[in-house]
């Protein structure tokens, strides 16, 4: 909950501004006009501290790296933009010493290790695909 906390507190401290939104079936989205971010969360969809804090820090990728781009963006566009917000946010979250230290004590499944760190299953792949072969990729891997 600490790093939630923290995250929460950074983007507020960066500008950036929360809103309770009905989302369907997204947990989050970040709007950028003029320069500004606003983060709609939407915590009906929302069941875990692991989800939250997963979902925070990717939109908190899009903010701290300037990743926002129109609704009719082309495809490539989209996934290079939420490509940039997951490495903000694995880089954020898990750092490669951190994965080691938690590897050497002998988390070594990655169902244990998302638990570890807080984080969901999905999120945690992408974390070992990157500190492991360089990218976010899963698919090669898990």
């Amino acid at each position: 909950m600490e790093k939630t906390l923290a995250l929460y507190n950074e983007l507020n401290e960066a500008g950036a501004r929360f809103y309770h939104w009905d989302l369907d079936e997204d947990q989050a989205a970040t709007i950028e006009l003029g320069g500004r971010y606003g983060i709609f969360m939407d915590f009906h969809n929302i069941s875990t501290a692991a989800e939250e804090l997963v979902a925070v820090a990717h939109e908190g990728g899009h903010v701290f790296t300037g990743a926002t781009h129109k609704v009719s963006s082309p495809y490539d566009l989209v996934a290079k933009h939420e490509y940039k917000a997951d490495k903000w946010a694995v880089q954020r979250l898990i750092s490669a010493e951190e994965l080691d230290a938690a590897v050497a004590d002998g988390y070594t499944d990655i169902h244990a290790l998302a638990e570890y760190f807080n984080v969901t299953v999905p999120f945690m792949k992408k974390a070992v695909c990157f500190h492991t072969h360089g990218n976010l990729s899963t698919q090669l891997y898990f």
